[in-house]
């Protein structure tokens, strides 16, 4: 009997994205959210994990960089997959060699456009915006070492029009998230797994 993939979600923040995945595959037999990690004690993801009955696993820098504390507790869990939904930090070596082409983040952009150290949440949609872009949207890729630079699995767009504020862009690409990331998920994880 075939069993069904683990999955391990990373998250730094509010952790709608995260939300938005477990909510998608509840009770669909797919795969499993198996925990969360968080590299912010403070982040409301964590409480969305615990109303959602999701275990979750808080770490800090030296845990993650310098320590194997990570890497085993993803080993000690039996995970298959890692989703990075509004993760800030780079993977480290050791779990990347651990995790190869099983390691997929979503970007609040069309990579490589708007990517790269420092462009994440509010930062890209001004930057779309101060660059009168006519359009933005997600790109879902693969993690390598390097941000935002790993191979591009998917991407939709939304236009950009004259007017949008950057909370006004950043709903729509929330909307484009939401409606897009456990789909891809379900595609790589499900299907090819």
């Amino acid at each position: 009997m075939k069993t069904i993939p683990r999955i391990a979600v990373f998250a730094s923040g509010s952790g709608s994205n995260a939300q938005r995945i477990a909510e998608y595959f509840a009770g669909k037999g797919l795969l499993k959210i198996t925990a969360v990690y968080c590299n912010n004690s403070g982040a409301y993801v964590l409480e969305r994990a615990k109303l959602l009955g999701i275990p979750s696993v808080v770490f800090n820098r030296n845990d993650f960089y310098n320590s194997s504390f990570v890497l085993d507790d993803l080993k000690s869990r039996e995970i298959d997959w890692i989703v990075l939904a509004g993760f800030l930090w780079l993977i480290p070596d050791p779990i990347l060699k651990a995790y190869p082409q099983k390691i997929i983040n979503i970007h609040p952009a069309l990579l490589p456009a708007y990517g790269g150290k420092g462009m994440f949440g509010m930062k890209v949609h001004e930057s779309v915006i101060a660059a009168g872009e006519k359009q933005s949207g997600i790109t879902i890729h693969h993690v390598n070492e390097l941000y935002d630079e790993g191979d591009i699995i998917f991407q939709a767009t939304c236009k950009v029009h004259t007017g949008d504020t950057p909370e006004m862009l950043a709903a729509k690409i929330h909307e484009l998230e939401y409606e897009y990331f456990p789909v891809v998920i379900e595609k790589l994880v499900c299907e090819i797994d």
